[in-house]
């Protein structure tokens, strides 16, 4: 089947601290220093009436960039990382037009088929996308060959694979993926008990990333801090971001406490740690 080709994304006039791509797709950051924090998960779209074929949970709202702006700004969070809901499916447009227009604060991870077309991914990767999100949750959990192209591509862009699964299935899709490609993992890597972040990324400490997301997603018995402990014990905090997950589909009331990562930093042992979690470490892995 061949891939769908990507429609025209006509990004506004560029400010200070904006991207520029070479002839071959790549991206070329200018300055454009971190003044805050860095979301590094959550959602823009507008109001759908149908979701994609096989969608869990279809919101009945629109979600604009600038109410996410509004709700994330007196927490001192200035960047963020836009991430593809699941239920738009592959189609990327309002994604990549939200990045064209905030090329300086914004990074991207979107979502993909099998068929995909490495022109579209350099186009992608110009307007800041930076990897590729795998929601598995609901599925068997198997990765079929027909994506190891797609991972050759990531690894040739530097992106990463970013994963959201079903409780207690991490380590059996990370045991599928090639050992050189880095993956972001999603709210807490979902344990189905704590007890499992221990054994769950042996020998992988220098490709793996967790997202501390999205509390309410997870397992009972499974609470926020102590998982939190647990990964800064197995991966150390240059491995660790926060993102908030707004506007928390299907769990719309934690909003008001999601934009806030204030339990985070009065858990980490000092300002400096507190520092690598919110904002150095998203610089790195996201390229700012």
């Amino acid at each position: 089947m061949m891939p769908t080709p990507l429609p025209a994304v006509k990004p506004t006039e560029p400010h200070a601290g904006s991207q520029t791509a070479d002839p071959a797709g790549r991206r070329e950051l200018t300055a454009a220093p971190l003044t805050g924090i860095v979301d590094t998960h959550f959602h823009a779209f507008a109001l759908t009436t149908a979701g994609a074929p096989g969608s869990r949970y279809v919101p009945a709202y629109a979600a604009p960039i600038e109410s996410w702006e509004a709700a994330v700004a007196p927490h001192g969070i200035s960047h963020g990382v836009l991430v593809q809901p699941s239920f738009l499916g592959t189609d990327n447009s309002h994604l990549l037009q939200v990045l064209a227009n905030r090329p300086a604060q914004l990074r991207g991870v979107a979502v993909i088929g099998a068929d995909f077309a490495v022109s579209d991914l350099r186009r992608m990767d110009a307007l800041g996308v930076c990897g590729i999100r795998l929601n598995l949750v609901g599925t068997d959990h198997r990765i079929g060959e027909e994506l190891h192209p797609l991972f050759d591509q990531l690894e040739a862009l530097s992106w990463h694979l970013q994963i959201h699964t079903d409780h207690g299935r991490l380590a059996e899709v990370l045991r599928q993926l090639p050992e050189s490609l880095t993956v972001v993992v999603d709210h807490f890597g979902k344990p189905a008990v704590p007890s499992e972040v221990s054994g769950l990324v042996a020998g992988q400490h220098d490709r793996l990333y967790v997202k501390l997301s999205a509390p309410y997603r997870l397992a009972a018995g499974c609470g926020a801090e102590d998982l939190a402990a647990r990964w800064l014990d197995r991966v150390g905090p240059m491995r660790l971001v926060w993102g908030s997950d707004w506007p928390c589909t299907a769990h719309e009331p934690a909003q008001t406490t999601s934009v806030s990562p204030a339990w985070l930093a009065q858990w980490l042992a000092s300002d400096t740690m507190t520092e690598v979690v919110l904002t150095d470490n998203a610089l790195s892995l996201y390229g700012f």
